[in-house]
Parts: C-alpha cells; sequence; structure tokens
C-alpha cells in the first residue's frame, strides 16, 4: 500500500459509479480518476452550470471518458428519491458508490428542506437516504462497493440523541464532527448488517486528511488569525484535493481494501501523505449507538434498508 497512487487503479471498463458532490474538490478528482480508469462515472452535484463545467474539464484530460451529469440535492429527500428513481430507469446495476458531498461547520444553524439540520442532513441523512434507496442496483452488481467519506473531526463527535438536530444548543463544529462520526459509524454498520443479511454489498470508509479544497477555503473561519496562521502552515500539514481524493480511491477500487475498512493518509496525524488504514475512535465502534442511529435515521429519512432489500 506504500505510494499508492492512480497509477494502481485497476481497469474499471464497464463497472458504473456515481459519485457524490462531485462538480469540485474531492468528489471532483475522485469522478476523474475513475473515469481515467475506464469506469462509466455518474457526477452528481446541487450546482448544474458547475456540474457541467466538471464534464468538460475531465473530458479535456480524457476525451474518450464515459460520464454524466445528474442533479442531486442531499439536502432533499425528494432530490435523492428523484434521482434513485431517474438512475434504476436507466441502469440495471450500480457497482460503485461514493458518498462524498457534504457541507462544513455553518456560523448559524439552517435546515434542510425536510426540516433536518444542514450539517446532518447533508452529510449523513441524505446519504443514508441514498444509499438505501440504490440498493437494488447494487446488490444486482457483482463486487459492488459503498465509500463513505467521513474526517479526521470524527474523533471530536459525539451521537447527541437527546439533541440530534441541534435545535436546543447549535455549534457548527460540534454538529459537523457529529456528522462526520455518524458517516464513519454508518459505514461500519452497513458492512455488518450487509454481512449479516447477505446482501453482498462491501462497504469501506475513508478521509482524506488535510485537503485543499473549496470546503476549508471557503468555510466559515475563513480570514479569522486562525485561518491565517493555518494557511502559512498549509504546504506542511495539508496535501492538494487529487492527493486527499486517494483514500477514497483505494477504498473504492483496491483489492487490498478491507471490507468495513477505513482509510486516511499515513504521515503525521494522517494530515497527508498515501493511503494507509486510518484510526477509529471507540465511539466509531459503539454497536449499540450504531444500531441506535440506524433506526433513527430509518425513521427521520421514512426510508427502510430492509424493506428496500426484500423488494429487490
Amino acid at each position: 500500500m506504500t505510494d499508492w497512487t492512480t497509477a494502481d487503479i485497476p481497469s474499471l471498463s464497464g463497472r458504473t459509479a456515481v459519485v457524490t458532490g462531485a462538480t469540485g474538490g474531492l468528489g471532483y478528482e475522485t469522478a476523474m480518476a475513475l473515469a481515467g480508469a475506464g469506469a462509466i462515472v455518474i457526477l452528481t452535484g446541487r450546482n448544474d452550470a458547475k456540474g457541467l463545467r466538471a464534464i468538460e474539464g475531465i473530458c479535456e484530460r480524457f476525451p474518450d471518458a464515459l460520464i454524466a451529469y445528474e442533479h442531486l440535492d442531499l439536502a432533499s429527500l425528494s432530490s435523492v428519491a428523484d434521482f434513485a428513481k431517474r438512475f434504476a430507469a436507466g441502469n440495471e446495476q450500480l457497482d460503485l458508490l461514493v458518498n462524498n458531498a457534504g457541507v462544513m461547520a455553518l456560523p448559524k444553524r439552517q435546515q434542510t428542506e425536510d426540516g433536518f439540520e444542514m450539517q446532518l442532513g447533508t452529510n449523513y441523512l441524505g446519504h443514508y437516504a441514498l444509499t438505501a434507496r440504490l440498493l437494488p442496483q447494487l446488490r444486482r452488481a457483482k463486487a459492488s462497493r459503498i465509500v463513505n467519506l467521513s474526517s479526521l473531526a470524527h474523533r471530536s463527535g459525539a451521537i447527541n440523541f437527546d439533541d440530534l438536530q441541534g435545535k436546543r444548543s447549535y455549534r457548527p463544529w460540534r454538529a459537523y464532527c457529529q456528522s462526520k462520526l455518524a458517516m464513519l459509524m454508518f459505514a461500519l454498520e452497513l458492512q455488518r448488517r450487509s454481512l449479516a443479511a447477505g446482501w453482498g454489498v462491501t462497504s469501506v470508509a475513508a478521509h482524506p486528511g488535510y485537503a485543499r479544497t473549496d470546503l476549508i477555503a471557503n468555510g466559515p473561519g475563513a480570514n479569522t488569525l486562525q485561518w491565517r496562521v493555518g494557511r502559512w502552515l498549509q504546504p506542511f500539514i495539508s496535501q492538494s484535493a487529487a492527493e486527499g481524493a486517494l483514500p477514497t480511491l483505494f477504498a473504492a477500487t483496491s483489492p487490498a481494501a478491507e471490507p468495513g475498512g477505513y482509510y486516511g493518509p499515513n504521515r503525521f496525524y494522517e494530515l497527508k501523505g498515501p493511503p494507509a488504514p486510518a484510526k477509529i475512535t471507540p465511539q466509531a465502534r459503539d454497536f449499540a449507538a450504531a444500531a441506535m442511529l440506524w433506526d433513527v435515521s430509518a425513521t427521520l429519512t421514512g426510508v427502510s434498508f430492509d424493506d428496500i432489500a426484500v423488494a429487490a
């Protein structure tokens, strides 16, 4: 695994991938690499103009790329359902789902159209519902994978079941950490349930370390003293979006990626470097909390993996 790069991605010819949040940053670099390896890649995002520019950018590098763009807003359960219906109508199976899209540390509490706290709704609940709705297509594929994007921030996270939506007390960073912990717990719980129920789907998680993306540059801390110091340290502690996408790509494509594994950069505090197994905190391995989160998510989204699996 040492110094693993995109050159190590096996041929993905004939395989179909969906990447959320693929109009820029980590998602764009992930989609670029998958297309370069021959996959049929569906880029999704909520900004259609950026989506078209992303398609143009990938085609400039890979003129023969098999790519398309589809509108998908993870902050809208109806948008998730509409996308899943469109995908099912045109695709019998799905080989790879990369749950990448996200928002970070919004200064003021915002809500999705379904009334969820924006970070929990976009980063986690939307992906939970999307994954469930695409389960039939994932099950029809041979050796399909789901990759959930977590973060180093999960280490500071806690699932506050008493105030999951931050209605009583909202703190931007706490809400972000909770959403990223939820994504890692979801990945691990999904692997356990896939094995138990015989779904035949592999679930893996990844994080990018400190990757220089618009999520950071346009974040709520921009232009603060802490942000300016961070900018000065960036060359030493961060890496490009393309480098930050490598753990995701390893989790998505490498034969060495373990089911239920978690991958991130291998250097100082997992901030940068080639992909390697990443640290999973004890709260992410809390099976009882993960099961509770799964049930709460099904209730909140109105989407049940078990019901969809039976129907499939």
